[in-house]
């Protein structure tokens, strides 16, 4: 079942790390063999874990990018089964500038996965809040892209730039490109405007949302100052059960996909197919 997803959004506090760290850990807590990669030089899906950054500042993503290690050195355990870690700090930073010359520069990521992908069920890319190099690579590198989206009234704001951005990496860089799927985030139930939005994106995006709807939770927003994820931190908890949700409709999608193209024969879909935006 080998996949990379990338978790992307260019749009900052959508909750695309916790969706990152709680999609990998949920995962690997069903069983599943799992790399989180850790491509935002904020380096909080790595603190999220519990990760002491600093204790690798000689062997994180950075030092990979730039060819000076090999991935396989660079993979960390974490307190979680299963579930496998690469490290980011501020030095990725400069990763941005130092490959803006670099031969297959928007390949460096892909080829680096590919000598441990037979490792993993999945491997996770949490992505920085932009549509930089950084992001290309992650693009570059991945099976797929999931879009983290909050019920907010802004939401839909920048999303057409990175169904645009990952149409030209379809066409130019990576051929088998295709959306995972949104997943709606800081839902509030007690908020009218949640439903509205809620009901929007679901009318704009069909079946390419995730029926699992990620909550505003305090225990959510609680887990990472523990170095916890959400299923360690408090499993009971509404934002553990939908993360567990997500995680399994996830792993429902995909088999459904692949007994589909085992009846059917024809084209993938394309990075925006299935996904109309308006404006």
């Amino acid at each position: 079942m080998a996949r990379t997803i990338c978790i992307s959004n260019q749009k900052g506090g959508v909750g695309k790390t916790t969706t990152s760290v709680n999609l990998a850990a949920s995962l690997a807590k069903n069983g599943k063999r799992v790399l989180l990669i850790d491509l935002d030089p904020q380096g909080n899906a790595s603190s999220g874990l519990g990760i002491k950054r600093h204790e690798y500042n000689d062997r994180n993503i950075y030092h990979v990018l730039i060819g000076q290690m090999n991935i396989s050195d660079a993979i960390v355990k974490t307190s979680v089964t299963n579930l496998d870690i690469i490290v980011a700090n501020s030095d990725l930073i400069g990763a941005e500038i130092e490959l803006v010359d670099a031969e297959r520069r928007e390949y460096k990521l892909r080829e680096s996965i590919a000598a441990v992908a037979d490792l993993y069920d999945f491997t996770i890319i949490d992505c920085p809040p932009s549509l930089g190099l950084l992001t290309v690579n992650a693009l570059t590198a991945a099976n797929t892209f999931l879009v983290p989206l909050q019920c907010e009234y802004y939401a839909l704001e920048g999303l057409s730039q990175l169904l645009n951005t990952a149409g030209l990496i379809k066409k130019r860089l990576n051929p088998e490109l295709r959306i995972e799927g949104i997943v709606l985030t800081m839902f509030d139930a007690r908020n009218n405007l949640s439903h509205q939005v809620v009901n929007e994106i679901q009318t704009h995006f069909g079946d390419k949302v995730f029926s699992s709807i990620i909550p505003r939770n305090v225990r959510l927003s609680e887990a990472p100052s523990h170095g916890k994820s959400i299923i360690d931190y408090d499993e009971k908890s509404l934002g553990a059960r939908r993360y567990r949700e997500l995680a399994e409709e996830l792993v429902r999608r995909i088999q459904n996909d692949r007994n589909r193209s085992a009846t059917a024969s024809g084209p993938a879909p394309s990075a925006e197919e299935g996904v109309p935006v308006n404006g």
